[in-house]
Formats: structure tokens, C-alpha cells, sequence
């Protein structure tokens, strides 16, 4: 029987986590590559596997890797975005919070994707329509929630709407404060967290579409029905760019009011 393509993004996600968990704690090579990021041996053999899984199943589809780049067809219809090890400086530090992502780019946009954790065994994922979470190879639907107050902020480079919009600003107003507890993680795990309820937002600046480390985790929130929007509420990859999710309308206009602060009509 034909594999689905959410059910491919799932396992080639967990594929890769299989290997980030094996290789946890033991000794890293690390291969640099610029601004001081760097990839490990982890890294590439995640990449590996999961490459593997796709080839076997789709061997017509492209793929774009973060640490291998692009191969197949320039004139390939489908894409496919992976993220083998999102959190590489957690993992060579033996921080747990990291993710493996892989998604499904088409014509249509993303249409299936996986946002894997390799410590806790669970994989968000979603084919396009409906968003669950999958553990002990039972799924649950996503269901968001604000409860929680929790909202992570990602302080990474690049900063392209600097400096009338820097995120580790929101940290310093008062409004945030008053209003939500902050959170940095620096993993794209972060996004599944929202569409799980788990988190109540996320906010990064940056160029994002076709980015291996947000379009699995942007795909699954989408699917689970969060609100999504570029960093003034414009439409995703239009614009300034960058990303507001939120688990629901409320949270996500008093996100934008403490980002429009930031940038006031005269500066």
C-alpha cells in the first residue's frame, strides 16, 4: 500500500529522532559553518536517515537539506524541507530541547509535515488538514490553548527588521510582563508546543518561507487551527516577514499591540 505523505513526513521525522536520541551524550564532531553555527555528526546522520526514508518512498520528489542542500529535479513540483536536528547548540550542550523537522512543500503550499521530539517519543504532525500529536503509535488531535500564558520568544539571527523590530525587546515590556511569561528554547519544538496547548504563542523575526526549521512546525499550528500572520498581523511571508503564532485571536492582537510599540509611527 502507497504510503500518504503525512504518514511519510511522520516517519521519516522519526527516522531522524531515532538517530538524535541514539547519538545523545556521545562524543560530537563538529563541522563549522558560518557566524559560528555549526552542524555535529548527529546532525548529518539524522539528515541521512530521514533522506533515506524519503527516497525510498518518493524518489521523484526533491529535497532541500539543511546540511546536504538541494538534490533532485530544479523542476520538481514537490519539495521536500528537512531539518534533521533543530537545536544543535542545546544538543552539543546535552540539552535535551531539540526537534526534527520535515515537511511537504507543493504548489499548494505545505501540505504535510512533522515536527519530531526524540526525547519525549512524540511526533506533531499533520497531512494538510488535521493536526495530531503521536505517542506510543496512538494519535491525539491539537488542540490550542492560551492558558498556559507561556510564550516563547526565538533571540536567533538573523534580525532582517532590525531595528525597528527586535524580539528580545518584548521581553523588556512591561505589557509582556503584565500579560505573559516569557520563554526562549531555541528550537522549533516551540511551535508544535502552541498547537499542542502547550504554549501560548511564539514570536520570531526573519525571512521564513521555504526554512527548513519553521515550515514543519508553522504547517502543524496552521492544521491545529492557530492564528498565523507575519510579525504585524500581515500575511505569512509577505512584508517584513517574520512570525506571530498564537493559540487564539485574543493572545495574537495583544501580541501585535506590544510589537506595534516597538515601532511607532514617527521612529
Amino acid at each position: 500500500m502507497l504510503i500518504t505523505d503525512g504518514e511519510l513526513a511522520l516517519t521519516a521525522a522519526q527516522a531522524g529522532a531515532t538517530v538524535v536520541h541514539a547519538r545523545y551524550g556521545a562524543p560530537l564532531t563538529r563541522f563549522e559553518k558560518s557566524a559560528g553555527d555549526f552542524a555535529t555528526t548527529a546532525d548529518i546522520e539524522a539528515e541521512k536517515a530521514i533522506l533515506d526514508v524519503l527516497r525510498t518512498a518518493r524518489p521523484d520528489d526533491a529535497v532541500t537539506g539543511e546540511e546536504s542542500g538541494r538534490t533532485g529535479s530544479d523542476d520538481a513540483e514537490r519539495m521536500w524541507l528537512v531539518d534533521p536536528l533543530c537545536g544543535t547548540l542545546n544538543y552539543a550542550a546535552r540539552n535535551m530541547l531539540v526537534a526534527v523537522n520535515v515537511a511537504l512543500r507543493t504548489s499548494s503550499g505545505i501540505t504535510a509535515a512533522a515536527c519530531a521530539d526524540p526525547f519525549s517519543g512524540e511526533v506533531f504532525w499533520t497531512d494538510g488538514e488535521r493536526a495530531h500529536v503521536r505517542r506510543d503509535g496512538t494519535d491525539q488531535e491539537l488542540t490550542p490553548s492560551p492558558d498556559s500564558r507561556l510564550v516563547d520568544v526565538n533571540l536567533d539571527p538573523p534580525f532582517p527588521n532590525e531595528p525597528r523590530f527586535r524580539a528580545v525587546r518584548l521581553l523588556a515590556e512591561p505589557g509582556f510582563a503584565e500579560r505573559f511569561r516569557p520563554r526562549v528554547v531555541s528550537t522549533t519544538l516551540a511551535l508544535a508546543w502552541v498547537a499542542a496547548g502547550r504554549r501560548a504563542a511564539y514570536v520570531t523575526d526573519g525571512r521564513l518561507r521555504d526554512n527548513v526549521h519553521f515550515a514543519a512546525g508553522i504547517a502543524v499550528c496552521r492544521a491545529a487551527g492557530c492564528v498565523v500572520t507575519g510579525i504585524h498581523g500581515q500575511p505569512l511571508h509577505t512584508g517584513a516577514g517574520g512570525l506571530v503564532v498564537a493559540a487564539d485571536a485574543e493572545t495574537h492582537a495583544a501580541l501585535l499591540n506590544l510589537i506595534a510599540d516597538q515601532s511607532p509611527p514617527d521612529r
